[in-house]
């Protein structure tokens, strides 16, 4: 099933409930906020050894997809509202992010690209 797909049903699903009425951007955002706090609320607390095993557990792993699946709901539902190619848009973005995080740079590395080299500035050129 496509994305867009996904949201053809989705918007049937609210349309038929006439909930369209409730789902402007800014409910929608704050829906999905809530749903992602959701979802963090099931690792809260966890080591990080207990977080990467939480799938282990049918009961976590259970809610781990229905949090999941609500975020990916209201994040669909926002970007048919708002009229965003969501795979469109990831594309750019990840275009953004390897020209913002050059490999050779960000490899093995969590800090932001702003902290990075400039383009150029290790080269014969640049030094």
């Amino acid at each position: 099933m496509t994305l867009q797909e996904l949201q053809e049903q989705l918007r049937h699903f609210a349309q038929e409930r006439d909930w369209e009425q409730f789902h402007d951007p800014k409910n929608l955002s704050m829906a999905l906020a809530g749903e992602i706090g959701e979802l963090l609320e099931i690792f809260q607390w966890l080591s990080p050894e207990q977080s990467a095993a939480v799938m282990a557990d049918p009961v976590q792993a259970e809610a781990v997809r229905h949090e999941l699946a609500d975020v990916f709901a209201y994040l669909l539902r926002l970007t048919d509202v708002l009229q965003v190619d969501l795979a469109a848009a990831l594309r750019t973005k990840i275009e953004l992010n390897a020209l913002r995080y050059p490999a050779d740079q960000a490899r093995g590395r969590s800090d932001k690209y702003h902290t990075y080299d400039p383009p150029g500035a290790n080269t014969a050129q640049g030094a």
